[in-house]
């Protein structure tokens, strides 16, 4: 079973899956370009857990725990011993296609080389492989530590024994419940969650309700943690704006064609929490501002 994992891109999801990794005991090297980019990493993990033992959570000696076992690193170089590889960078199929390259002939040939993209042809992305067998999706929810789903997704020659040991890692070392999708633009989690939001929208540009209303209709009504509009805040508007472009584009559907709303807001850089507004505003620690 994997032991020591990688985890290329150190964004907000790279940071999430890093920290549910570390958490569970796993010793996680960490990439990312620059070391600008790493400290940045650092301080968002650091913030994390300081939230968390604020809810006592945890312990200061488990915060502690947790950061050492997360090993920053700025070169691929540095993954040669991890049995798993977890891909997070941003969603473009080329730069990702050149990470799989290169961990090519970085790793040993039977390391799993995983995916978190929601929206790109995992089929494709293997391509980029000397070894497509041992490329997969692993699809997390942000954030990773809290939600219990992972989407494992096969490509056209993604072998059984890469998925069976995907599947019993997510199972039993991350206590994770493990759902297989065939391939998919956006597969199950994406294409719902973008449809809700991108229809939200809609309700907003036409003055059926207002911004609060409408998350406070979804979330009081249908138990949802945050309505759709502060979802897409979490998410991060410009990611949401990408995989409703990619959806709109491979399945040509009108339903898929982000509102003129959202297009606006992320051109504006009102990207959610990451700039601090959105459809809501937020402070540092990515608390909503009432």
């Amino acid at each position: 079973m994997f032991k020591i994992v990688g985890v290329v891109g150190a964004g907000t999801m790279g940071q999430s899956i890093a920290e549910m990794l570390a958490v569970k005991g796993l010793d996680v090297h960490l990439v990312e370009k620059t070391p600008e980019k790493l400290q940045q990493a650092r301080e968002m993990l650091e913030q994390s857990l300081d939230r968390q033992m604020e809810r006592w959570a945890i312990t200061a000696a488990e915060k502690k725990l947790t950061l050492n076992r997360i090993h920053m690193e700025t070169s691929l170089q540095f993954l040669a011993d991890c049995e798993l590889v977890i891909e997070t960078i941003s969603e473009d199929l080329d730069s990702k296609m050149d990470v799989f390259r290169e961990l090519d002939g970085i790793v040993a040939n039977h390391a799993v080389l995983a995916s978190n993209t929601s929206t790109l042809s995992l089929t494709e992305l293997a391509g980029a492989s000397r070894y497509p067998e041992r490329v997969i999706g692993m699809h997390f929810v942000y954030p990773a530590l809290r939600i219990d789903v992972v989407e494992i997704i096969r490509g056209l020659q993604t072998s059984d024994e890469t998925f069976t040991k995907t599947k019993s890692f997510i199972d039993e070392i991350l206590d994770k419940k493990g759902v297989m999708v065939y391939e998919s633009p956006g597969f199950v989690t994406t294409r719902l969650i973008c449809l809700l939001i991108n229809e939200a929208l809609h309700l907003l540009e036409e003055g059926v309700a207002s911004t609060e209303d409408i998350d406070d209709a979804m979330r009081l009504g249908y138990r949802f943690e945050h309505g759709p509009l502060e979802m897409a805040d979490r998410f991060g508007l410009d990611s949401v704006l990408a995989a409703l472009d990619r959806m709109f584009r491979e399945y040509g559907e009108l339903k898929y064609r982000p509102s003129f709303l959202l297009k606006k807001k992320v051109r504006a850089g009102q990207l959610g929490i990451k700039s601090g507004v959105g459809f809501f505003k937020y402070d540092k620690d990515g608390e909503r501002l009432k």
